[in-house]
C-alpha cells in the first residue's frame, strides 16, 4: 500500500465510520471485525471485579444490574451518552477510539492535523466547541465519555497486543495532534478491566449539554467516593470535553481526601477543578461548567 493510500479501518458497528464514509472523511479499506467469545459480554471475577468485552454493546452495560451495583458511574454515562438506537449498536472499544467530532475534521473540504494537514484551523477559527486545557496542536476535545468514565475507574485495557494498558496508555496525553488515540497501527482493543469497588464507595456522573438529548456534551465528569465519619476517604474525578483527553482533576482530589465533607471543601474542591486550564478565547465558558458540575456531583455524594 503506498504512503498516499488512506489508512484501513476497523469495523463493528459502524456506527460513526458509515457517516464519515458518507461524507467522504474515510476513504480507505476496511476490516469486518467481528465478535469472539473472550471479547463481547460481562464477566466478573470472585473479587467481584469486572471484565467488558470490548464488543459489548453501551445499551448491554447500562442496563446491567451487577454493573449499576458496582460501578454507577460507568453505567449512568452509558446511559446519557447519544441515542437509544445508537446505544444498541455501539460498542465500548468503538467508544473508545472513535474519531474527533471537530467540525473541521468532518469537513471533508478543510484540511487539519488529524487528516495530514500542516495545522488545527479551529485553533484560529470557531472553536466554541473545543478545549478549555489546551495541551496540544489540535484543540478538539477527546469525545469518548466511556473514557472519562473509566479513567475514574482507573480501568485497564487490554489489546489483542498488550494488556494493562490505562486510559492514557491507550489515547496519549494529547500530545500529538495528527491522532485521535496511541494504538499502534492494527492494534485491536479487546477488552476492559476493571478493579474490585472500593467498599462503601458511591459514584455519580452528570453532563453539560446544549440540548436535552442526543447532543455531545460540552463538559462531563464522572466521580467516585467514600465518606464515612463525616469525611472523604477516598475520592476519584475525571472529566471530559475539556481537552484532547480526559482528565484526572488531581487538584480538586487533593482538596478533598481526608478532609470533611463540608461546604467549604467542597467548594474549594469545585475551585480547584480548573487548576491548569488554559482556554482558548471562546472557551472560557466551559471551566464555569466543570467547576459547577464538579460542586454538584461532590454535593449530592457527601449528602
Amino acid at each position: 500500500m503506498s504512503a498516499s493510500t488512506p489508512s484501513a479501518e476497523f469495523r463493528a458497528a459502524g456506527t460513526d465510520l458509515s457517516e464519515r464514509r458518507r461524507s467522504g472523511v474515510s476513504q480507505g479499506p476496511l476490516i469486518d471485525i467481528t465478535a469472539r467469545p473472550d471479547t463481547i459480554g460481562i464477566d466478573w471475577g470472585v473479587d467481584g471485579a469486572a471484565r467488558i468485552g470490548a464488543f459489548t454493546t453501551i445499551a448491554a452495560i447500562a442496563a446491567d444490574a451487577r454493573i449499576n451495583g458496582a460501578y454507577p458511574g460507568l453505567a449512568a454515562a452509558a446511559l446519557g451518552l447519544a441515542t437509544p438506537q445508537i446505544r444498541h449498536l455501539a460498542t465500548l472499544g468503538g467508544n473508545l477510539a472513535q474519531r474527533s467530532r471537530c467540525w473541521y475534521y468532518r469537513n471533508p473540504h478543510i484540511a487539519c492535523l488529524k487528516k495530514g494537514g500542516p495545522d488545527c484551523p479551529a485553533r484560529s477559527g470557531n472553536h466554541l466547541y473545543s478545549v478549555a486545557f489546551d495541551l496540544g496542536p489540535c484543540v478538539a476535545p477527546h469525545p469518548s465519555t466511556m473514557a472519562a468514565a473509566l479513567l475514574a475507574y482507573d480501568a485497564k485495557i487490554i489489546t489483542d497486543r498488550r494488556s494493562g494498558l490505562t486510559i492514557g496508555d491507550v489515547l496519549g496525553d494529547g500530545s500529538n495532534g495528527a491522532a485521535d488515540h496511541a494504538l499502534a497501527s492494527g492494534e485491536l482493543i479487546t477488552a476492559i478491566q476493571l478493579s474490585p469497588p472500593v467498599r462503601g464507595e458511591r459514584a455519580l456522573y452528570q453532563r453539560a449539554i446544549s440540548r436535552s438529548h442526543a447532543e455531545w456534551p460540552l463538559v462531563e465528569v464522572c466521580v467516585r467516593a467514600v465518606v464515612s465519619s463525616g469525611s472523604i476517604q477516598f475520592i476519584r474525578v475525571a472529566a471530559g470535553g475539556i481537552a484532547p483527553v480526559p482528565l484526572r482533576l488531581s487538584a480538586s482530589e487533593a482538596a478533598l481526601q481526608g478532609a470533611p465533607a463540608n461546604p467549604a471543601n467542597i467548594a474549594r474542591a469545585a475551585h480547584q477543578a480548573t487548576a491548569g486550564a488554559n482556554p482558548l478565547p471562546m472557551t472560557g465558558y466551559k471551566l464555569e461548567l466543570l467547576s459547577g458540575l464538579v460542586h454538584d456531583l461532590l454535593e449530592r455524594l457527601a449528602a
